[in-house]
């Protein structure tokens, strides 16, 4: 059975990682929910893409002028 070691490691078993597509070195994103259950997510490249696409930009703010809060251009 696993254990979590002293310094808060958990190893998963093989045959839950072949399952989920996990491999060494991959990189994952947990989430914990209300009841304390433990979710983890394998992070995928390209998972984001078009997540933007609707989303209107305002072609007058400049990167330095968006960093500032409260101020409009």
């Amino acid at each position: 059975m696993p254990v979590i070691s002293a310094k808060r490691q958990i190893t998963l078993p093989a045959e839950q990682c072949r399952l989920a597509g996990l491999a060494p070195g991959d990189e994952y994103e947990s989430y914990i929910d209300n009841h304390g259950h433990i979710t983890i997510v394998k992070k995928t490249k390209g998972a984001a893409r078009g997540m933007l696409k609707n989303i209107k930009s305002d072609k007058r703010m400049t990167d330095e002028t968006s960093m500032q809060t409260g101020i409009n251009p």
